[in-house]
């Protein structure tokens, strides 16, 4: 958990982008876009959402996860950590949207100011044609020079992560 200290901060910063929530309409033209998908039984439903609510998700993909609030709420603010603590980089978000609705739950965050991209990310679990399915939608460009320089690289690593986030919400 934040402290309240760092919350404050973090709850100060601007997002970074002026396209809030368009994850849940047509993503903005000068970005790199991203829509993936996994689905799994239907009696998974409830323990993906717990898992996507409480940031297990994110944890189990491989990053730390400091939010001001343990489940996820509107406005909450959560810093995500990538790497190990000498080279870690710090990805300061906002929730900026969050659905929970019977066959429809998730969030959308929007980076903020000192995230090494800026964009949007949302995350769903859906009860569909039978099935559970959890949605990742994003629109990221770089917002610093060291993220510009990692091109090819960063791209890669925003995939990889991709990749764990629908790895970890299998349900337990």
């Amino acid at each position: 958990m934040l402290s309240a200290d760092r919350t404050a901060r973090l709850a100060a910063l601007r997002l970074s982008y002026p396209e809030v929530g368009a994850t849940a309409a047509t993503l903005p033209r000068g970005y790199v876009h991203l829509v993936r998908h996994v689905t799994h039984d239907a009696d998974a439903f409830a323990s993906m959402v717990e898992r996507l609510m409480t940031w297990q998700v994110h944890q189990d993909a491989g990053l730390g996860v400091v939010a001001s609030a343990g489940r996820v709420q509107a406005d909450a603010v959560v810093e995500l950590r990538i790497g190990p603590p000498p080279l870690q980089v710090r990805a300061p978000c906002r929730v900026v949207n969050v659905v929970d609705e019977p066959d429809r739950v998730g969030f959308a965050y929007g980076t903020l100011d000192g995230h090494p991209e800026r964009g949007e990310e949302s995350f769903f679990v859906d009860r569909v044609a039978g099935e559970a399915r959890f949605t990742i939608v994003a629109f990221s460009r770089p917002a610093t020079a060291l993220a510009r320089v990692g091109g090819p690289l960063t791209r890669l690593v925003q995939d990889r992560v991709t990749e764990r986030y629908l790895r970890a919400i299998h349900p337990r």
